[in-house]
């Protein structure tokens, strides 16, 4: 259960992320943070949050941010339907590189930024510890390739991949805001999902006509997604 007396605010992606959040706090009793519908990606999303900076809803030093939603695992131990708990992030150094090739090698790795250790314990023992703690890696775009991800693990040494996190404890922790992550696994390390690609728009939503044209082009990989969400 998520308390507001220990969460200051929820940050979840928009969309169907977003709305499985309000659904479940709805059937809580008790009363509960405040849910933002970020976008997608670490661009908008560093947008966003510098134009929330600019008004009065904007979170205030020592508020603790708890950031919610979907990742894919980087690695075997981590399953479809798995919660994960975050230590840390790690940026993706390769940027705006072509996903259709394999990710290169940085000479050295980007440092990685730590979640507020104090909020995640709390969050851990409200979890009743069955959440694992992992290293996340954001990437600035979608990875669909099986094989891509198990490198991506392997050169970032890293548990799991999103799309929001390093901006997030980047962007909040300069505000002194504490920050931690929850996030429920949507895709393995096995098998390759859908290229969503092109279904991402800058602003950082997802372009339903898009959406469902890369889903039509691979059914079967569309299906495995659908399942894991």
């Amino acid at each position: 259960m998520v308390e507001s007396n220990l969460i200051s605010a929820i940050l979840v992606a928009q969309g169907a992320e977003y709305k499985a959040v309000c659904r479940g706090l709805s059937r809580v009793s008790t009363p509960t943070p405040r849910v933002f519908p970020i976008p997608m990606g670490p661009k908008p999303l560093t947008q966003y949050l510098e134009n929330l900076q600019n008004t009065e809803n904007f979170f205030h030093p020592h508020s603790r941010i708890l950031l919610m939603g979907l990742c894919g695992s980087l690695t075997p131990s981590h399953k479809v339907g798995d919660v994960v708990l975050y230590k840390s992030c790690i940026k993706r150094w390769d940027e705006a590189r072509d996903e259709k090739d394999l990710p290169l090698i940085p000479a050295t790795l980007p440092q990685p930024l730590n979640c507020d250790r104090y909020l995640t314990s709390q969050i851990h023992s409200k979890l009743s510890q069955k959440a694992a703690i992992v290293k996340a890696l954001t990437s600035d775009r979608f990875v669909n390739a099986a094989a891509s991800k198990r490198l991506l693990s392997q050169i970032y040494q890293a548990d799991v991949i999103d799309m929001e996190g390093f901006a997030a404890l980047e962007m909040l922790s300069q505000a002194g805001i504490a920050v931690a992550m929850v996030r429920v696994i949507s895709d393995d390390c096995h098998q390759d999902m859908p290229d969503l690609t092109t279904a991402l728009s800058p602003n950082g939503s997802l372009q339903p006509l898009r959406l469902a044209i890369g889903m039509i082009r691979q059914p079967i990989a569309a299906k495995r997604l659908i399942q894991g969400s």
